[in-house]
């Protein structure tokens, strides 16, 4: 991959993927959280993964809290998504690396997500503390089963909540340990 040409694919490819990737993510998330549905986020998320994720509803049955449906559309845009890049790459992957380098990639994407939704949450908390937005009813929807975990172990000092700062430390020290190859990151 050496020319302007094929990075600037790479490129496009790779982010249309994730992009979409990270928004089926969060259609699984936010139903296993119990987030408002009847919020815009949640609604908007809701709308853009339905032409996709609504036909397969009828006949993947759902599992308590989880959408089937929503995780085996986002397995097999991830799977893709590696066919995708290594094609990109001019390299071939076997059918069992494929689902291997498919399953990485959705658990760095998802601790990705994870991460830029806590520093989204503190910022806005900072920005606004006590106020109430759709987008933070969301994120707090989201963020709040982790951070109250960390909430339990480490302590708020001088009134300052360091649940977000240890929760992006250790989701990081997660996505350094997925053994995942560069170019998918």
């Amino acid at each position: 991959m050496g020319s302007n040409v094929d990075n600037a694919l790479f490129f496009l490819v790779s982010t249309l993927f994730k992009l979409a990737i990270w928004v089926l993510i969060l259609r699984v998330a936010l139903q296993l959280v119990r987030a408002d549905f009847f919020n815009p986020v949640s609604q908007l998320v809701w709308r853009l993964t339905q032409p996709v994720v609504g036909p397969l509803s009828g006949i993947v049955p759902r599992y308590r809290q989880w959408d089937l449906a929503g995780v085996l559309v986002l397995y097999v845009l991830a799977v893709l998504y590696i066919y995708a890049v290594f094609a990109i790459l001019d390299y071939r992957v076997g059918l069992l690396p494929a689902l291997w380098l498919g399953l990485l990639s959705l658990i760095t994407m998802t601790l990705m997500l994870l991460t830029f939704s806590i520093f989204v949450q503190a910022i806005l908390s900072w920005l606004g503390p006590g106020v109430n937005n759709r987008a933070g009813s969301v994120l707090w929807s989201l963020n709040e089963p982790l951070l109250s975990r960390i909430r339990r172990i480490v302590p708020m000092v001088s009134g300052i909540d360091l649940s977000p700062l240890v929760a992006i430390l250790l989701l990081q020290v997660f996505y350094y340990l997925v053994p995942l190859h560069p170019v998918l990151r």
